[in-house]
């Protein structure tokens, strides 16, 4: 069983797979997307998918720090729908407040990386942030 996570946003799509018996998370890459033109990188989420035989999606859902729902929680939602219809997978919704803080924060203490190339890494790691939540609630 290999579950796909998704870190959904207006640019780029983070991109993380579960090992096959749903342990644990790994980050695969990041998919240069663009929402105000209709661009979702379906076709290489679809190589993807294939390659790694996907049963299944988490897409995280960036709620705001007091629960509430803003704009990015649908754009994340809407994708959710496009996959789902697209791949005829279940897609489930993980809550990732602050996984994306906390990658950041990963790479500044751990890796020592400049912020340049931070930005190039912070939308996998937390794709595999928000899958490793997921799987470690569910498993």
């Amino acid at each position: 069983m290999r579950i796909m996570g998704l870190d959904v946003g207006s640019k780029t799509v983070g991109v993380a797979i579960s090992d096959p018996l749903g342990f644990t998370a790994q980050g695969l890459e990041i998919i240069q997307i663009n929402e105000d033109k209709g661009e979702f990188g379906l076709d290489r989420l679809a190589e993807l998918v294939k390659e790694y035989k996907v049963d299944r999606f988490v897409v995280g859902l960036p709620k705001n720090m007091n629960n509430t729902s803003g704009p990015r929680v649908e754009a994340s939602q809407a994708y959710g729908k496009r996959i789902e219809d697209l791949f005829g997978l279940p897609v489930e919704y993980q809550d990732e407040r602050l996984t994306t803080v906390a990658a950041e924060r990963m790479l500044i203490e751990q890796a020592d990386i400049s912020r340049n190339k931070r930005k190039k890494v912070i939308d996998k790691l937390a794709a595999q942030l928000i899958l490793q939540n997921y799987l470690d609630r569910k498993f």
